[in-house]
């Protein structure tokens, strides 16, 4: 997939990093040349220097190729506008926006943009509104009957021990990844906001356990 990313700083350019590793190509638009220097000389994707919701600007950055668009900024408005461009006028279909102000979100969320709210984001959120949603498989038994994958998970189970995750889903949960570390659970560890949960399951069930993690807890428990 291609993806741009408008704004290099912190979150930009670790977005960009983690996004080219698992393949993808990427273009990171800043307005600033120098905030590029944060990608490394390693990075191989766009640098794009402009305004991330100019027209012209997003098509040198490839929009027009792009499956998805992160707006990640330091301006709220810049962000919610350059999304609703990439959305309503290239027709980018997995878009996010991070807002500074939590109390915006709830009005974005309302014309189709996913935002993540600064006080509670990091690069993995940011993935997982980028990314399709369900399970992604990472390894398959030779037979195909096993496979260990990413499953996306309901808010509603963040607070809730992986024990009860396990018990009320039916499967078992291999690793987490938390902030950018992958963490071997045990059975009193709590589910935080941000966690990608790695779960080994049969192939033939992956369908039922990823009904089971977008229910919430009373849901699956029923």
């Amino acid at each position: 997939m291609h993806i741009v990313i408008m704004g290099c700083g912190r979150v930009g350019s670790a977005l960009a990093q983690t996004l080219e590793s698992q393949g993808h190509t990427i273009a990171v638009i800043d307005q600033d040349p120098t905030a590029f220097r944060r990608l490394g000389s390693a990075f191989g994707g766009r640098r794009v220097t402009g305004v991330g919701f100019d027209q012209d600007t997003l098509r040198e950055a490839g929009i027009e190729e792009a499956g998805a668009f992160a707006a990640v900024s330091s301006g709220d408005n810049s962000n919610i506008i350059a999304a609703r461009v990439a959305r309503e006028m290239f027709g980018v279909e997995n878009v996010a926006a991070r807002i500074y102000d939590p109390r915006r979100a709830e009005v974005y969320q309302r014309l189709g943009i996913p935002t993540v709210a600064t006080v509670r984001w990091t690069a993995d959120q940011m993935l997982r509104r980028l990314l399709p949603s369900g399970a992604e498989p990472l390894w398959r038994d030779p037979s195909g009957g096993v496979q260990l994958a990413e499953v996306h998970t309901a808010p509603s189970w963040v607070g809730h021990k992986i024990s009860t995750l396990q018990e009320e889903t039916g499967v078992r949960v291999a690793f987490l990844t938390r902030l950018g570390e992958a963490m071997l659970p045990t059975s009193q560890t709590v589910l935080q906001e941000g966690d990608l949960v790695h779960v080994m399951m049969r192939t033939d069930e992956v369908e039922k356990v990823e009904a089971a993690f977008a229910q919430g807890p009373e849901e699956a428990h029923a």
